[in-house]
């Protein structure tokens, strides 16, 4: 699945997200639920230094908490997802969603490879 779809897929099933936007290794941005995807993944990084800069390493994962909403960083792998929500989020609800979106986005070029060799399976039971 592609980050757009991906994406897509999260804003779906995740009422409580608002905005995400997915940044590759560089910084760039992968795709984004909205225009202006740069300027969260550029608050995103900001956040994840300061944090890194105040316990001397860098978190795979981060919420940063307003009386009007929260703002959700999540790392995996070399991609990083940014999301925002409304007020009181289930927390452990939205990184489970974040880490889904970010596992579903990368699985294109695996799920492809994993097929030829589930169908090879059953000819070498029968052999």
């Amino acid at each position: 699945m592609d980050v757009a779809q991906a994406l897509e897929d999260l804003t779906q099933i995740s009422s409580q997200i608002e905005q995400a936007v997915v940044v590759g290794p560089d910084g760039s941005v992968l795709g984004s639920t909205f225009a202006g995807g740069e300027r969260l993944a550029g608050a995103a990084a900001r956040l994840l230094e300061e944090a890194d800069t105040a316990r001397g390493r860098a978190p795979q994962q981060l919420e940063a908490a307003t009386r009007d909403g929260s703002v959700f960083v999540l790392r995996e792998g070399e991609r990083t997802i940014v999301a925002t929500t409304g007020p009181a989020p289930t927390v452990g609800l939205v990184f489970y969603d974040l880490k889904s979106c970010l596992k579903a986005a990368g699985e294109t070029a695996p799920a492809a490879e994993s097929a030829p060799e589930t169908a090879d399976a059953p000819g070498d039971d029968a052999a």
